[in-house]
């Protein structure tokens, strides 16, 4: 099965050229047939090579495709690299994606742009698969910057909007500052290792002393990159704008693709960070601050995507201090089960849009619980996850990310726990606000209230289901589990963990799981007595609010701060540069060659009379001349 690696990618490629070339003459029914069947298959391959390795097949295996590049020293072969890391990342992207797909043949059956909606998730589906079964940075790289190129796409999908159009651009350019930190860093690899194949970097890497100066540098351009990608402090911003995209859009780059790219570059490189540990300790704070700082917006949010998207980013921050502390295994398990349900949340926030006809605001809804059961059921499943309920999916995965940064840094922990509860309370805030109490939208949108058809509540329930049980496989030994992923993903970070030794005792870890258990309580209970019981609804725009409360509504203003720090000094550079150089002296240069010229051949036509007496004695003197120059 393992060999057949390469019809992964192949066939999610194979799907967009049909649908590209041929989609405006398919039918709709059969674009959605073609789209969805080819992620399923790579699916089903990738299941297969999931269980033969789970059952003990070699555990890391390249296999060549054909020789890419050659220029002198350098040959980089087009390979893929199958190993426990990469096998679960292709179940998650190619699993996720195909429910979104499923469930994008309900949310989209009415656009215009059906067949071409589903030619970019393909196409995206196909670079995401490459990003994480290259043996090399190279073809990281490509992947990389295919998704990136993907999401401009998707997100500015309905190019008619030009907000969406400008969201697009935000998030194409953003992503492009942190690639070029990731391409030096290849740059460095290469120059340093004299490779930039994963086997041979992480075997020479190996024989350094801990802390080496180049290593710090190439972790650190690397981790620009991840910031970049993963919407960290301060490349964030271009995520929340990315809601301009249609919502399975959103699911998907937020939930088990894109925006995860980072963290398996991290995990993928995880040699380089353990020995890079003043890196670590910077992606570490960098993970939490952004934790902290995006669980604070998503608390006076009103537009049920954007709390989602600052929430993706405050998840990403847990996962990058869990990278940052040590815990490879924990940040690659909380990327599985927030692929889980925070896709969940998306669709469901899909569906509760859709039954309200396009309303976004959840001031405006409420009491949705009896009109659209099946999604009020599935999304208080991904809310319940989210929080970290314990038996849920999220439990497993943020508990051994907060007992990992408990044993490296108190003050860590303490901040991850704050987080922790600021995200269950504006997560059960959502959902209150739209599930409970009374319809607060108008009678139109009362009037059409309905559940989302099977297309789309069929992946809400798959998706439920995966956050229910899917923290089953990360157990801790402390509650009398098997930590099935740890093993599972040993030989990948093996000698990281040899030098990176994790210790609770079993005390500590029950007082850390109360803690957090006994944070989430109060925020539930908080959010239930002020939205439920008192029936308060948040302020908005428009409202008077306090300071503090206008300054988080506004997103404390970054995107006002980089526009006057940034954008504006560099227009008005480009500005006087084009006024200056361009128009004065760039066009000056040429356009006083064409006066030149000008000039010169108005004197010389003069001479041009048409009389041919004239030209006859221009004809003599010159001989005379020429003679007369010979002679002497």
């Amino acid at each position: 099965m393992i060999k057949l690696i390469w019809l992964v990618p192949l066939l999610p490629l194979i799907g967009f050229l049909i649908i590209g070339l041929f989609g405006k003459k398919l039918s709709k029914s059969l674009v959605g047939i073609i789209g969805s069947g080819v992620v399923l298959g790579a699916f089903g391959v990738s299941l297969g090579i999931f269980l033969q390795l789970a059952e003990g097949a070699e555990q890391s295996t390249t296999i060549d495709l054909f020789n890419w590049i050659s220029a002198g020293k350098l040959s980089i072969p087009f390979s893929f690299l199958v190993d426990p890391l990469s096998s679960l990342f292709l179940l998650i992207i190619t699993g996720i994606g195909f429910l979104i797909h499923l469930y994008s043949t309900g949310y989209m059956h009415d656009d215009e742009g059906f067949s071409r909606f589903f030619a970019y998730l393909n196409l995206f589906i196909f670079f995401m698969l490459l990003l994480v079964l290259g043996s090399n940075y190279l073809i990281m790289f490509v992947g990389w910057e295919g998704v990136g190129l993907c999401s401009y796409l998707l997100i500015g999908f309905w190019f008619k909007n030009t907000a969406y159009n400008n969201a697009a651009k935000k998030a194409f350019i953003m992503n492009r500052i942190g690639d070029l930190g990731f391409l030096l860093g290849i740059v460095l690899i290469y120059v340093t290792f004299g490779s930039i194949s994963y086997h041979d970097v992480f075997e020479q890497a190996k024989s350094l002393a801990t802390g080496t100066p180049v290593l710090t540098a190439i972790t650190l351009l690397l981790f620009v990159g991840a910031m970049g990608k993963s919407a960290q402090l301060p490349l964030y911003t271009w995520l929340p704008d990315a809601m301009a995209g249609p919502t399975p859009v959103s699911a998907l780059i937020h939930a088990a693709t894109m925006v995860t790219a980072g963290i398996y570059m991290i995990a993928r490189s995880n040699i380089l960070y353990t020995l890079s540990p003043d890196t670590m300790a910077v992606v570490a704070v960098i993970g939490v601050c952004t934790a902290l700082f995006a669980a604070t917006i998503g608390l006076a949010q009103n537009d049920i995507k954007k709390v989602l998207a600052y929430s993706t980013v405050s998840q990403l921050g847990y996962m990058f201090l869990a990278l940052g502390v040590g815990a490879y295994t924990g940040a690659v398990f909380h990327v599985m089960t927030h692929a889980f349900f925070k896709a969940l949340l998306f669709l469901g926030a899909g569906s509760v849009i859709h039954a309200m006809s396009g309303e976004q605001d959840i001031r405006k809804m409420g009491g949705l619980k009896k009109y659209i059961p099946i999604t009020h059921f599935t999304f208080l499943i991904g809310t319940l996850a989210i929080s970290g309920f314990p038996g849920f999916s999220g439990f497993f995965s943020k508990d051994e990310i907060l007992a990992h940064a408990y044993e490296h840094n108190k003050v860590l922990w303490l901040v991850g726990v704050l987080t922790a509860g600021m995200t269950t309370f504006y997560m059960f805030r959502l959902y209150f606000l739209t599930f409970k109490n009374t319809f607060r939208g108008t009678h139109e949108q009362e009037h059409h209230l309905h559940e989302s058809p099977k297309s789309m509540t069929i992946p809400l329930v798959v998706l439920a289901i995966l956050s229910l049980v899917g923290g089953l496989v990360g157990i801790p030994e402390v509650l009398g589990g098997h930590h099935f992923l740890e093993e599972f993903l040993a030989p990948v970070f093996d000698d990281s963990h040899f030098r990176l030794v994790h210790h609770l005792s079993h005390e500590t870890e029950y007082i850390l799981m109360g803690v957090a258990i006994s944070v989430m309580a109060l925020a539930i209970y908080f959010a239930y007595k002020t939205y439920v019981t008192d029936k308060k609804l948040p302020a908005a725009e428009g409202d008077e609010l306090q300071p503090v409360h206008k300054l988080v509504y506004r997103k404390y203003m970054i995107d006002e701060l980089y526009e006057a720090v940034i954008t504006k000094p560099l227009n008005f550079i480009g500005e006087g540069l084009h006024k200056v150089v361009d128009n004065q002296i760039v066009d000056g240069l040429v356009n006083s060659c064409g006066y030149v010229v000008n000039g010169v051949s108005g004197v010389i036509r003069k001479a041009q009379t048409g009389n041919i007496g004239f030209y006859v004695f221009v004809m003599v003197i010159s001989i005379v001349l020429i003679l007369f120059t010979q002679l002497f």
